[in-house]
């Protein structure tokens, strides 16, 4: 498999290592089960000769002359952590520019992915238009807002669309890079995430922080802050947007637009957070289901597992 990674200036020094040391290993692997021929060919390229990190290295990548019909072009993140930063760098002339050749790989049927902030370049390309996709959970809400056409669901790790992938949060890199060396050989992959520990992630949901999201919006920082306070009732939307003085429906507009879900699926996800804090501190779950809304704690356990993809063994194992 010929793998082109297209790094743009300040490239996020994690992703990018990330996917050189998963095919580096890959191979490794490979030749000492005897395959002479490297299932990986990587190419680093870019716009310029040489490129800076976010953390300020130096890394000297190949023009894009070098670049002879590759089977994936993979874009590692930027170096931005805050929609004030991430618009900015997004308007660099380097970033521009590297568009159209996302846009000609593409065109040519050249299969293009993207990790964390990398996932924005795609969609600044519109390459996912109208295609599902993930990105990094703590900058949804920006991305919908500055793409609402891309079908987006930022609680998955890996999202493959008519031949352009997208994956989620900084470590994302790796759950891209194993998805891509699995796409080669299943054996293989699976080898390689032995030895480089890497578990099985199909869901960033167990990450994504609800708090963090809603502050992304006055109206939402407020809603979280009285369903904070509810918890432990029945959910109603009336209640809620008459407790914020608007209206229902701008509730629920507003919280679509923002989170990507609904003022329901929100609160529900503010319960499952706020119970897995409390069971993951060893409270009784009876104690735990009733100050979160729910009858008992079998409906409790049953939420858990669906949501989190552990029970209450597990999360209390976490802690220990």
């Amino acid at each position: 498999m010929k793998l082109v990674l297209f790094v743009l200036d300040e490239v996020f020094d994690t992703g990018m290592t990330v996917l050189l040391d998963t095919f580096a290993t890959a191979n490794e692997l490979a030749a000492a089960q005897g395959i002479d021929i490297a299932p990986f060919e990587v190419k680093l390229v870019g716009t310029r000769r040489r490129v800076r990190t976010g953390l300020g290295l130096s890394a000297v990548v190949e023009p894009l002359s070098a670049v002879h019909r590759p089977d994936w072009v993979v874009v590692p993140a930027l170096n931005a952590k805050t929609p004030e930063r991430l618009e900015q760098t997004l308007l660099r002339k380097d970033v521009r520019s590297s568009l159209a050749h996302l846009q000609n790989w593409h065109a040519a049927g050249i299969n293009i992915a993207a990790a964390c902030t990398g996932t924005f370049v795609l969609a600044e390309a519109g390459l996912l238009n109208d295609r599902d996709a993930t990105t990094t959970w703590s900058l949804a809400p920006f991305f919908r807002q500055r793409h609402p056409t891309v079908r987006l669901d930022d609680s998955r790790m890996v999202v493959e669309s008519r031949g352009v992938v997208t994956a989620g949060a900084a470590m994302g890199h790796l759950d891209l890079a194993l998805w891509l060396v699995r796409r080669a050989t299943p054996e293989l992959a699976e080898i390689v995430a032995r030895f480089l520990l890497i578990d099985k992630r199909s869901s960033q949901a167990h990450y994504i922080i609800p708090d963090f999201l809603a502050h992304n919006d006055p109206l939402i920082s407020k809603f979280e802050r009285w369903a904070r306070d509810n918890l432990s009732k029945g959910f109603s939307l009336a209640d809620a947007a008459g407790a914020l003085a608007v209206h229902s429906r701008t509730l629920q507009r507003r919280t679509e637009a923002v989170l990507g879900k609904t003022p329901l699926e929100f609160f529900q996800d503010l319960r499952i957070e706020r119970a897995r804090q409390l069971v993951s501190a060893g409270c009784n779950l009876e104690i735990v289901a009733s100050e979160v809304g729910y009858a008992d704690s079998a409906t409790l356990r049953t939420l858990l597992r669906r949501k989190l993809g552990q029970g209450v063994r597990e999360l209390r194992a976490g802690m220990l």
